[in-house]
């Protein structure tokens, strides 16, 4: 296998002459600028490299175990941990209340999208903490905070979610898991949750569950679920927390993928826990954790593309096989061949898009959350809701999709273990799926965010994207971007107010040309920006910018026609045909 090569080079390139992202940290009062946030990704990207990459092919070889009712991570990866928490890098974006850096969020995204890259069993501990943090820090009582927060924020202890049940996944209405109120402000949390992500490891410190529930007197459906704080070690009588609470792991779930990332059967036998925000209303606080989660997926399927080319690009580049196509030379690199090509731009011109769209969500997300004008933060948190589906389920639809087209270059070597690349396929196929499935991300956008503020959100999102097309002029990528958008635009005025039926049967392709489009407007961006220069990466960039208008874009009128088709065809053959 190949090195794996951060993508600094692009991330400036994005962040001087792409995203505005100096303007926009001084009208956040941030004290960054582009050179420093460089420096920081330059400094990540390096762990990644050196630390993380090499521990990648030997987690999925060696896989966590259970032994003896404990969770053993494979060789290494506890120190990497235990390294990666102490040089900062689990704080690098969190509120430096708690005790995080206060970092822009484009760089967390864009570390996520390297540890994704790198190891992405080893990211997800990390990044599960996050969204735990997150949603202590939105919703629990100021003593959880203050017990918890800093402790997890620096990396020390760590978090995960515990939704799932074996009856109750996507429909968290069927939950039976049950939180009994002690009369001392805990609860004894009884119940068995599957496919729980990190929810033991042998990193040292304590292990912080987020446990969906039911009261006694909860009502019916997801009206009645709570949630709680659930921690693996409880205070002793000295104020240390080594006592070892009732929650147990039952088994390890055996997977396709991510085999060094422990995924847990969780048994909480009467585990003490505490309520965090209010009674029956524990999906909402829920959903604060996993919003930022779906962003991450996104980000997953992403990196694990961008790696993936590396190797495929690098090793096309060194297979001699076949004619050259003027048939004068004998055995030639594989790279000559237009089908190979075909398959590496594929990959690239999606990563290069997708890097930019996700850098473009983030800054939208520190202007919701630091910007001096309530209007503008409302603006941007709104604009972050309609694209975190899209996110989610396009980068980790694309990114599974270019796992695949990337072993393809491999023929036969891809499909064996010792270059990789099968890795990578398997490691992506559980970001389509985890995390709300993709059909339900789709569905998400054309039920609930497209109706927004009654349509204006997603109409002041065509509206951003209209006039950097029409600022941009007659390029072709702003041309095969105009018209992409009109068939969106379309398709968004036939789906405003449809039946279930045909929202359903509507939703995965709408989500997949609102992915198109938005990676259209992103290539019109870097286009114009990459005109202003001469060096080989702006020329890399105008060249990639033509490919996606000539070869990617164009699938959207496919798209607009198969939404178009509506419902009936789908619906008419009866379910006993089945």
């Amino acid at each position: 296998m190949y090195s794996y090569v951060p993508p600094i080079d692009d991330y400036r390139f994005l962040l001087s002459e792409v995203l505005g992202f100096d303007q926009a940290m001084a009208e956040l009062n941030k004290d960054v600028d582009a050179d420093l946030a460089v420096t920081v990704l330059d400094e990540a990207g390096r762990m990644c490299a050196e630390r993380l990459a090499p521990l990648n092919r030997e987690g999925d070889e060696h896989g966590s175990q259970l032994i003896d009712g404990a969770v053993r991570t494979p060789p290494g990866f506890a120190q990497a941990y235990r390294d990666f928490a102490d040089a900062g890098w689990a704080a690098l974006s969190a509120d430096p209340d708690h005790g995080g850096q206060g970092l822009p969020f484009i760089l967390q995204l864009w570390l996520d999208e390297m540890l994704s890259a790198a190891n992405l069993s080893f990211g997800l501990f990390p990044g599960l903490t996050r969204g735990a943090c997150e949603a202590i820090a939105a919703h629990a009582s100021e003593e959880l905070k203050a017990t918890y927060l800093s402790r997890m924020v620096s990396g020390e202890w760590t978090g995960a979610m515990a939704l799932t049940e074996s009856s109750a996944g996507t429909d968290l209405a069927l939950l039976k898991t049950k939180a009994e109120p002690q009369g001392d402000g805990r609860y004894a949390v009884t119940g068995t949750k599957i496919f729980i992500s990190s929810g033991d490891h042998d990193f040292g410190g304590n292990i912080v569950h987020l446990v969906l529930a039911r009261l006694p007197d909860a009502p019916a459906g997801v009206k009645g679920i709570s949630l709680f704080l659930v921690p693996k070690f409880l205070p002793g009588a000295d104020g240390a927390f080594d006592q070892r609470n009732g929650m147990s792991v039952g088994a390890l779930e055996k997977k396709m993928g991510i085999h060094a990332q422990p995924t847990c059967v969780m048994n909480y036998d009467g585990a003490t826990g505490w309520l965090v925000g209010e009674a029956h209303r524990g999906l909402a606080a829920m959903f604060t954790m996993m919003n930022a989660e779906r962003l991450m997926v996104g980000i997953q399927g992403l990196g694990i593309a961008g790696a993936a080319y590396q190797q495929a690009a690098g090793y096309a580049k060194e297979r001699l096989q076949g004619r050259s196509a003027d048939n004068a030379r004998a055995p030639v690199a594989i790279i000559e061949h237009a089908d190979v090509r075909r398959m590496l731009l594929n990959i690239r011109s999606f990563v290069e898009a997708g890097r930019a769209l996700a850098g473009w969500t983030a800054l939208q997300h520190d202007r919701s959350q630091h910007h001096g004008d309530a209007g503008e933060r409302a603006r941007s948190d709104a604009l972050v809701a309609l694209l975190t589906p899209v996110v989610k389920a396009s980068f980790t639809d694309f990114g599974f999709e270019s796992a695949v087209q990337a072993q393809q270059v491999f023929g036969g070597h891809g499909y064996i273990r010792e270059w990789g690349m099968e890795q990578y396929v398997r490691d992506a196929r559980i970001a389509q799926i985890y995390e709300g499935t993709n059909g339900v991300q789709a569905a998400d956008l054309v039920g609930r965010k497209l109706p927004t503020a009654g349509g204006a959100v997603v109409e002041g999102y065509f509206a951003l994207i209209a006039a950097d097309v029409e600022a941009a002029g007659g390029s072709v990528i702003a041309r095969s971007t105009c018209t992409a958008l009109e068939a969106l635009r379309t398709a968004t005025a036939a789906l405003q107010g449809a039946d279930t039926n045909a929202a359903g049967a509507a939703a995965v392709d709408y989500l997949r040309l609102f992915a198109l489009v938005s990676m259209g407007w992103m290539w019109t961006r870097m286009a114009q920006a990459a005109a202003q220069g001469d060096s080989p990466l702006h020329q890399a960039k105008l060249k990639l910018a033509d490919y996606f208008a000539l070869r990617v874009l164009p699938h959207a009128q496919g798209l607009a026609a198969t939404i178009a088709a509506g419902e009936a065809s789908i619906m008419a053959l009866e379910i006993d045909a089945f």
